[in-house]
């Protein structure tokens, strides 16, 4: 995930597309243009000797230069971000501050990997800058000041009701935290945990628990009360979480234009939607701290 400041000073998440996604998108774009490459050759050469060499040396650069730059070019402007092979991979180009990448950017990207994809001695500046790039940027988005995101992702599994909620006998000490601290890291481990706490082994689910648990009360105060168990403990800061960053966006969408902070909260990172105080009928709680199965 990447942070985006937006011109209106909102803050958003976006997913950044993986470098082997990334790699496989641009490889299928390459088999389309060598296949577009191949088409114009087997067209144009039965017809070489009606034309001077000049003459057809200069339709095959024009053809090339059209299929090399202006592929990636026409595509990514037409569509905002996207060729053919980032269509089949659910990608997408975006400016640095989250908005649709332009032409011009579409274009130097185009230019630049001219050198950086297709000349077999500059390949490699371009690989490892994305692999060292904390958002995968290669020599190309570092010059148009753009990057790739994934549009298209599997859909997460949603927590376990138990855990959507504050258990009902941490309410009281939850109204009282502070999670300014809480980083987007620990505490989408702590989701992804929650959401696999039923396919962990139990030793494993234990040590990992309390490992998360310690991370999470370094960041956050006052610390569970005595006895709480790690998976209750952090079902209890999530569902805080949630349910403040809910009421930041409904605050900041109800104050008029103009009149805001500055600033948008960031969206959670645990994956489910806020949830009640208080545990819905039929549903299971933590009384007894008892985690679900």
């Amino acid at each position: 995930m990447a942070e985006v400041v937006t011109g209106e000073a909102v803050i958003l998440e976006v997913p950044i597309a993986s470098f082997p996604s990334r790699l496989l998108a641009l490889l299928l774009d390459m088999v389309v243009q060598i296949a577009l490459m191949v088409v114009i050759l087997e067209t144009a050469l039965p017809r070489a000797g009606q034309v001077n060499a000049a003459a057809l040396s200069a339709l095959l650069l024009t053809c090339w230069v059209l299929i090399i730059v202006g592929y990636p070019t026409i595509f990514e402007t037409l569509t905002r971000g996207k060729t053919p092979g980032k269509m089949a991979l659910g990608q997408r180009v975006v400016s640095d501050d989250g908005s649709p990448e332009r032409f011009r950017q579409a274009l130097l990207r185009a230019v630049a990997g001219v050198l950086e994809v297709w000349s077999i001695i500059l390949t490699p500046v371009g690989l490892i800058t994305c692999i060292l790039s904390a958002k995968g940027k290669r020599v190309g988005d570092l010059l148009a000041g753009t990057f790739a995101i994934q549009e298209r992702m599997p859909p997460r599994p949603e927590l376990p009701p138990a855990f959507a909620i504050v258990p009902p006998p941490l309410i009281g000490w939850a109204q009282f935290l502070e999670l300014s601290r809480l980083s987007d890291q620990n505490a989408g481990a702590a989701g992804s945990y929650l959401r696999r706490y039923a396919d962990l082994r139990p030793a494993a689910r234990d040590e990992l628990g309390r490992s998360l648990a310690a991370a999470v009360a370094a960041q956050v105060s006052p610390p569970p009360p005595p006895g709480t168990p790690p998976a209750a403990y952090l079902a209890a800061v999530l569902a805080v979480r949630r349910e403040r960053e809910h009421a930041r966006l409904a605050a900041q969408r109800a104050t008029p234009p103009g009149t805001g902070h500055g600033s948008a909260p960031r969206a959670a990172d645990d994956g489910a939607a806020p949830g009640p105080a208080e545990p819905a009928a039929g549903q299971p709680d933590f009384g007894g701290f008892t985690p679900p199965a």
